[in-house]
């Protein structure tokens, strides 16, 4: 999400009703492309990991090595397509992890130009101040997700979640999902090195991905406590109304 003017120096409190401008173009339209590629690649995903539903550590993993997690069998309507398919399921998975790694490539150089990674994901010393973060956590606790002063603004726990899903998860996402591709892994072999072998970065792929599953669960809950038609809308539009 993207701020639509500078968070400093402090403005005066806008009144509730106020409709303001809280998302940028280059936001608005990432976030329904991401939001598309993420849940075809769950879904697509689910899909693949029915075929050996068993994650190993280490460079070898087959039916009678020993497993550190054994999967359950997901069922049709979890997966892409609906029944079992291996070979659909992975180009589903191959051309949609695309979309989300050059949409992700995109955001990053847009949100660099205009700064908004700077200006509104940028964490703060005065934010670390046990008394902020125990504010923060009371006024979530409360289902006030924006500040009061300035609803532009983010709070410490949604900067800390944009940024470890921005910068952590889906690199580290795409980047096992490539050591995992046989043409990748022929031309720079030494991705699966560092990740500890093939089996290793399928476990971490499907850790990421699990994260990420969890990231998008929260984020729609708290979607739908702050208002869901404002939110959707400020997210379709980027105008937003400042609630009660």
């Amino acid at each position: 999400m993207e701020a639509g003017t500078p968070t400093e120096p402090e403005r005066p409190p806008e009144k509730p009703g106020t409709v303001i401008r809280r998302h940028g173009v280059v936001t608005r339209v990432w976030h329904w492309v991401n939001a598309v590629a993420v849940l075809i690649l769950l879904g697509s995903g689910l899909g693949i990991s029915n075929a050996h539903p068993r994650l190993y550590w280490g460079r070898y993993g087959a039916n009678f090595d020993p497993a550190w997690a054994t999967l359950p069998h997901f069922p049709g309507w979890l997966t892409i397509p609906a029944r079992y398919n291996l070979a659909i399921s992975r180009r589903w998975h191959l051309f949609f992890a695309l979309v989300l790694g050059f949409g992700l490539l995109a955001y990053m150089i847009g949100g660099l130009v205009t700064r908004h990674f700077q200006r509104d994901l940028r964490i703060r010393g005065r934010e670390l101040r046990p008394s902020a973060i125990w504010a923060d956590f009371r006024r979530h606790l409360a289902f006030r997700f924006h500040d009061e002063h300035d609803p532009r603004r983010y709070n410490l726990f949604q900067k800390l979640s944009y940024v470890a899903v921005l910068f952590v998860a889906l690199p580290l996402a795409i980047l096992t999902g490539i050591a995992l591709s046989p043409g990748m892994n022929a031309a720079w072999p030494w991705v699966l090195e560092i990740l500890g072998g093939r089996q290793s970065a399928r476990s971490i792929h499907f850790i990421t991905a699990s994260a990420l599953a969890l990231f998008l669960i929260v984020h729609l809950v708290l979607v739908i406590l702050a208002g869901p038609l404002n939110e959707l809308r400020s997210m379709i539009t980027g105008r937003w109304r400042i609630p009660e």
